[in-house]
């Protein structure tokens, strides 16, 4: 029975990429599964039924473990016997049939809206091309609730002040268009006019978040950022870009917005992804819990 473990850690190397520690993972739930097995008598994979797999799911259970750790090893079962299956080594998965435990989502780390508004506070009282650039790059991120990648990757054609909108590439919904309120436009206005020109001087650049030296922002500097300013402005917790989508989506829901808008605005494939922001969690609302 294990040659035939051995054999599908091989194929999750060389077939699916897998890393080592995806591999070292799924060899020790795949051997505890084994134990399990020896415990019952089963001496053949061709033996496993689908009673075998739920006895080591409750097993689990009863030992203890976390609802995710459970998860986790049933998910690797499945996969093996996936694979057995798929190589002809077994006719029918016995755990196919077989529902994972369910893991609770938990709700979104979200910051109230007073934390918001002394957030968006920090960079103001001061006009450098740096403050600028923070103010924006804030009021961006909480006004369009769009993800840290888009935010770095657009270009500064990619705005319309005028018309108050953003053009917004997404790698698997394409394009859309999105509405900026108009303490946004103004922030972004000042930094395209006043700051932006300070901070790339002769550098040819056309993105529209730029660092100190005028390069593309990256997402390691689009975090610092955030939690710099966050620490400014005295919130007393790790702040970063991903937060600020979440409460962008809260507060948008709380303000009466149909839940199909705000699918459409954090540009999510399925209305079950946003669902999560409906859970009435007042201690998550403020921030206490724990992603």
């Amino acid at each position: 029975m294990r040659a035939k473990v051995a054999a599908f850690l091989d194929h999750l190397r060389r077939d699916a990429a897998a890393s080592e520690h995806t591999v070292v993972a799924y060899r020790n739930d795949l051997d505890q599964f084994l134990e399990r097995l020896s415990v019952n008598g089963v001496s053949s994979w061709e033996q496993v039924t689908r009673e075998h797999v739920l006895d080591f799911l409750h097993w689990l259970e009863e030992a203890g473990y976390a609802v995710s750790t459970v998860a986790r090893k049933v998910a690797a079962v499945r996969s093996f016997f996936h694979f057995l299956v798929e190589q002809g080594e077994l006719e029918d998965d016995p755990s196919a049939t077989v529902p994972p435990p369910q893991v609770p989502r938990r709700a979104p780390r979200v910051l109230s809206a007073e934390e918001i508004d002394r957030l968006l506070d920090a960079p103001r009282g001061s006009d450098t091309p740096k403050a600028l650039r923070d103010r924006a790059l804030l009021e961006f991120l909480y006004a369009t609730g769009m993800r840290a990648s888009e935010v770095i990757g657009l270009k500064v054609e990619d705005l319309d002040l005028e018309r108050g909108e953003v053009h917004c590439r997404r790698s698997r919904q394409g394009e859309c268009t999105l509405p900026l309120p108009p303490r946004a436009v103004e922030a972004l206005r000042l930094y395209v006019e006043q700051g932006r020109p300070h901070l790339v001087r002769q550098v040819e650049v056309d993105t529209l978040f730029v660092n100190h030296r005028g390069q593309p922002l990256t997402r390691q500097g689009l975090w610092l950022i955030v939690r710099e300013r966050a620490e400014m402005a005295g919130l007393g917790k790790a702040v970063t870009p991903h937060m600020l989508r979440h409460s962008f989506a809260t507060h948008l829901l709380e303000s009466g917005a149909p839940l199909q808008e705000v699918q459409a605005r954090l540009g999510h494939a399925n209305l079950t992804t946003t669902q999560v922001y409906l859970q009435d969690d007042e201690t998550a609302r403020r921030g206490g819990a724990k992603a």
